[in-house]
């Protein structure tokens, strides 16, 4: 008789992927009590940091452009959803991958609601500068951009390489992810529109939703 994998013992990959889950959320959780407890050392080096790139950027206004165009259309959180759009769509027209499409779509759902609901709970003000570069609206932390951009990067790299991509495919979606990852986090902080940790607490959340996910396709796919 055939058992379903719900029915199944957990495989040891199962639990590696639930550990680091776990992990990342105790990660994501410190961080986030500390960010909305002010913890004193870790407003210090925000600010700090916050202060000496917003110098920079005020300097370096080709610098500051292209940070601009980058963050606002390249690593736009929208730019990220339209792409996981269109996988999504290539799954279920050429794969026949319903489920996974599914999945896909609803795991960067739950990112945008996790994001937003702290955004609400924590409602951490943005650096206010007297000459600003850039602006932006609502709550800090976390990082809209830094997490989504790691969501749906992780969520596609997984599945490149859960579908055995040639190695020079792997390696250049691998290079395209870490540097639109890193980037878009680093640009928030030049602009001078997040504090470091709120790039950080993007990064963390981001792949703990990456791993949870990642976790339910493996425990749970037909």
């Amino acid at each position: 008789m055939h058992t379903s994998s719900v029915d199944s013992p957990p495989r040891p990959e199962h639990r590696t992927t639930a550990g680091l889950a776990g992990v990342l959320a105790l990660c994501s959780a410190l961080l986030l009590t500390l960010v909305a407890a002010r913890w004193s050392p870790l407003v210090t080096a925000d600010g700090d940091i916050a202060a000496t790139t917003h110098r920079w950027a005020v300097d370096e206004s080709g610098v500051t452009q292209a940070c601009r165009i980058l963050t606002d259309w390249v690593w736009d959180p929208w730019t990220m959803r339209l792409l996981c759009a269109a996988v999504v769509v290539a799954l279920v027209m050429r794969f026949a991958a319903r489920w996974t499409a599914l999945w896909l779509a609803l795991a960067v759902a739950l990112g945008t609601l996790v994001q937003q609901g702290i955004k609400a709970a924590v409602d951490r003000p943005r650096p206010v500068w007297p000459d600003p570069v850039d602006s932006a609206h609502y709550s800090a932390f976390p990082s809209g951009h830094a997490m989504t951009a790691t969501v749906v990067c992780g969520l596609l790299l997984w599945l490149l390489h859960r579908h055995g991509v040639s190695r020079a495919v792997w390696r250049t979606a691998l290079t395209v992810a870490v540097v639109s990852v890193a980037g878009v986090g680093l640009t928030r902080i030049w602009l001078g529109v997040h504090w470091p940790s709120d790039v950080v607490g993007g990064w963390l959340l981001g792949t703990t939703v990456v791993t949870l996910a990642v976790w339910v396709h493996r425990r749970w796919q037909p």
